[in-house]
């Protein structure tokens, strides 16, 4: 087909590819592919002690600490996504470890994903820790007027601002 023969839009196809175009847009932005995160108020982890080799799994309230044999844990903030979603449970937790002189040493500080336990768990000479799962569920933060969580404010940002995510990789 050459330049010459093309006819020329008349004034009611240029309507009806604008009317198209404007509904195609309505309809990708309305239905935007984004899950909302449910913010929770109990983290669930499961530790292994190597030298009884007994599990637990215990149960910590946001803000509250939880000794599991010479460790403390203490889990920030938890979040989780639907049950229709793809499941992605992530808490920000910080570890102590209390030493044979009493004093406690931050030994972990940062996010445990339960979906990649071996990612960032507490791996310990004697002690593994990693999260499970997520409980109470406080409501959707998307929810919300644009306010950040009062647990998470200050403590670090989400997992999905964290630049180095895609690049982790598990070393066997």
């Amino acid at each position: 087909m050459t330049p010459n023969s093309m006819t020329p839009i008349s004034a009611i196809g240029r309507a009806r590819c604008w009317t198209a175009v404007v509904g195609c847009a309505a309809l990708l932005g309305s239905g935007a592919a984004r899950a909302d995160r449910i913010e929770n108020g109990v983290a669930v982890f499961s530790a292994l002690d190597k030298v009884t080799a007994r599990t637990s799994k215990f149960e910590v309230p946001l803000n509250s600490t939880v000794q599991f044999g010479a460790l403390k844990v203490t889990p920030r903030v938890c979040y989780s996504r639907p049950p229709e979603e793809q499941p992605k449970t992530t808490s920000f937790v910080e570890v102590d470890e209390i030493q044979l002189d009493g004093q406690e040493k931050r030994i972990f500080t940062g996010w445990m994903f339960a979906e990649s336990p071996g990612l960032n768990a507490v791996e310990h000479p004697v002690f593994d820790v990693w999260l499970t799962e997520c409980k109470g569920a406080k409501g959707s933060v998307a929810q919300r007027s644009g306010d950040a969580p009062a647990a998470a404010a200050g403590a670090a940002p989400p997992p999905e601002d964290d630049p180095f995510a895609s690049r982790r990789r598990v070393r066997r």
